[in-house]
Parts: structure tokens; sequence; C-alpha cells
């Protein structure tokens, strides 16, 4: 394989067909970046699609109230369900080994005062779960505790962004920040790693809230995590049996999926994992197909060569050549051949994919790029298909007889 001379003929074909060898290369090189350029469209695809919900444990589970869309248990159709402190104790106690984290949600808005800053933000009032569901990043401070909740605390946790528009440059924790007027201690702020807009929010003790606003015992969501040791199968099962469980409670119909909506991150992450299967499996079957052309050309390439060779052949296999050292010869060309521009149409998808890549950042596609798995399965391909290229016609080449490839025209 490492024959001086054998590599010098080599070298010294591709140089006096230039252009045959260009296309030659450009086949299986093309071959390799659509290839490369698929796999990361889709892991891209995939990039976007979990980012989405970067910002929540993934094992989270939803409980959303709305409005009955069927009579059901006397009640009838159009019935707004509302759900209350009541059902989040009976949930957290109802479920006892199936639940990690729960927390109450009530939603409402704010116009904050600091001195002579003002601005309207969102409000979540919340229980200290919320922190980890949410996966809030606490970066000053901390979040509110079980006794903030139990003793009614006027105390926030705001967003980076809140923090700048009101305080500017001035350090925000221990000051107080008037709500509609009332006055709220800064014990905490918080990033948030899903977008900017989640920094415009505003924790607060949920039993506060429900204070200012006339006693109120009134939730808008619950949110939960279930325990981590689920698998998909288990964590289905259990969000079938919370919604069968929050609907009975709440004279629902079986089938009703307006009155109460309990949604499972895992049905998204399974929908999303089946998806990316799919698009994988094409992608791969079209890079394949790409180089499965590639190769027969290259293979009709090399029989057009060993047409043009023939003669030159034959005085090698009368001057004693045995038809493994043409079969070495062939195949070592067309090997070559592949390895090198697959290696280029690697490199260069690889360097397209390091600039570009991370600068794409958007809810359906972000940061294509491609595993070391994927480069080096792409580099034992290249072998591969530079052996099956070549091993036809290299056959071919070693059964010519001196005498027939002598007396070629």
């Amino acid at each position: 394989m490492f024959d001086r001379d054998i590599w010098q003929e080599i070298f010294h074909t591709l140089k006096n067909n230039k252009l045959r060898t260009f296309l030659t290369g450009f086949s299986v090189g093309w071959a390799i970046f659509i290839l490369v350029m698929l796999l990361a469209s889709v892991n891209g695809m995939q990039n976007g699609f979990t980012s989405q919900f970067n910002d929540d444990a993934t094992n989270s589970i939803f409980i959303r109230p709305g409005t009955t869309a069927k009579a059901y248990g006397g009640f009838e159709a159009g019935r707004r369900i509302q759900l209350k402190n009541d059902d989040f104790e009976y949930v957290k106690n109802s479920f006892p080994k199936d639940i990690e984290y729960i927390s109450s949600r009530y939603f409402t808005g704010t116009t904050a005062r600091y001195k002579s800053e003002t601005g309207s933000y969102s409000v979540q009032a919340v229980h200290p779960d919320h922190q980890i569901i949410e996966k809030t990043i606490i970066t000053e401070g901390r979040f509110f505790n079980n006794a903030d909740v139990l003793n009614k605390a006027k105390v926030a946790v705001i967003g980076r962004k809140v923090a700048e528009d009101l305080f500017k440059k001035e350090e925000p924790l221990g000051k107080y920040v008037e709500f509609n007027g009332l006055p709220f201690k800064v014990i905490g702020i918080f990033t948030d790693d899903g977008d900017d807009n989640a920094e415009r929010r505003i924790y607060a003790p949920i039993s506060t809230y429900q204070g200012i606003y006339g006693n109120t015992n009134v939730i808008n969501q619950l949110v939960l995590t279930y325990n981590p040791t689920y698998d998909l199968t288990k964590a289905l099962e259990f969000s079938g049996r919370l919604e069968e469980l929050m609907k009975r409670r709440h004279k629902v119909a079986p089938d009703d999926q307006a009155g109460i909506n309990v949604w499972n991150y895992a049905e998204a992450f399974d929908d999303i994992s089946s998806f990316s299967a799919v698009l994988n499996t094409i992608s791969i079957g079209v890079g394949f197909l790409i180089l499965i052309a590639g190769i027969v050309g290259i293979g009709n390439i090399m029989v057009f060569t060993i047409k043009e060779r023939t003669k030159e052949i034959g005085v090698r296999k009368a001057l004693g050549a045995q038809p493994k050292q043409i079969i070495n010869l062939v195949l070592l060309e067309s090997t070559f051949i592949t390895a090198l521009s697959g290696f280029i149409g690697l490199i260069f998808a690889w360097i397209i994919l390091s600039v570009i890549g991370p600068t794409i950042n958007t809810p359906a596609f972000t940061n294509p790029s491609v595993s070391l798995s994927t480069v080096v399965t792409a580099t034992i391909i290249l072998i591969v298909a530079g052996v099956l290229a070549g091993l036809i016609p290299a056959i071919k080449a070693a059964n010519v007889k001196p005498i027939v490839a002598l007396s070629d025209k």
C-alpha cells in the first residue's frame, strides 16, 4: 500500500486527467457535504424544539382550567372551571409518591414604582417549589420560602430586566418597591435562559397576592413535576390518572378536553423524538442515495480509465504483474480520490457549521451542528465508498489477458 512507485504512478495519472479527477472527486465531496449538512439541519431543528422547553423542568405537568364544552353531571355546557387552594392540597396529598415538586400559579399584573422610575410588569404569585419547576436562576439574594408564604410576606423576586428598568445601577436587594401602591421588599433577582421577556416578570408568594385581592382562594393554574425515575409510559399513565381525578372532582365529562387540560411535557418530547427520528432517517437516506450516485460515478469513470489503460495493463501483466497488484493499483487510486474529496467536503461543511451555526438561534432552528460520532461514521463511509467504487473495475482490470490487452486499439 505504501509502495513509492505505485503512489507516484497514481499521482501521475491524476495529474494527466485533471478534469476527470475533479469531476470524480466533486461527486463524492458533494455527497458527503450534503449528508453532513442534512444531519446538522436535523440537529438544529431538534435543538430549536427542545430550547423552547429549556426554561421549565422536562418532567413538568400543567393543569389548566377552562370552559366545559359538554353538559355533564347535571351541569350545562359552557361552565367555567375554577381551581382553588383546595385543589392544590388535594393533588399534593393524593399523589405523594408520584409528585416531586408542585406549585400553584396566580397571574396578575402590577405597576411598579421605585423613586421616579415606573414600569408595568406581569406578576406570578407562586409557591417556593416553583423556582425548581421553572428553573429560575437566582443571581442575587434568594427565592422566597415556605415561611414567607405562611406569613403572607410582602417580598418579591424580580427579573433582571425589571431590576435594570427600576434601579438602573443601584443595588436592588433590600430595597422596597411599590406594586400598585403597596411596598414589597426585593429579596432576589433572577435570570431566565428561556427568553428576555421572562426577565420582565416578578415572583411573589401566592398567599400574599391572594390576600391583597380580597382574601381569595382562587388559583389560575397548577404546575408540578413528576417522579424523575418514571419512563415515558409511566409518566403518561400518571398524567392520565391526574386528569381523570381532576375531571371527576370538578364534574367535567371524561372526553371534554376544554373543561380541564392536563398537559405533560413527556408528550411533547415524545413527539419531538419521533419527528427527529423520522427526519434523521430521511436525511441519512437522501445522503446515502447521493453518495451511492457518487460511487456509481466513480465506478464508471474508473471503468473508462481502465479501458484507456488497457495496453498499459497488458504490458504490466506480460512483464509478470500479478492480478492482486493490478487490483491494488486501481483500488488505491479510487480510494485516494474518494477519501481526499470526501474529507474536503466534510471539512468544508464543518467550517460552515462552525462559523454560521452558533449565530442561528430561532424557536424552530438553533445551532445546527454534527457530533464527533457523525464525523467518524462519515470517515468510515468514505473509505468503504472508495473500495466499493473501485472494486468492480479493479477485478475487471485484473482479468484482462495480456494478448488481448496488447492487441487493443
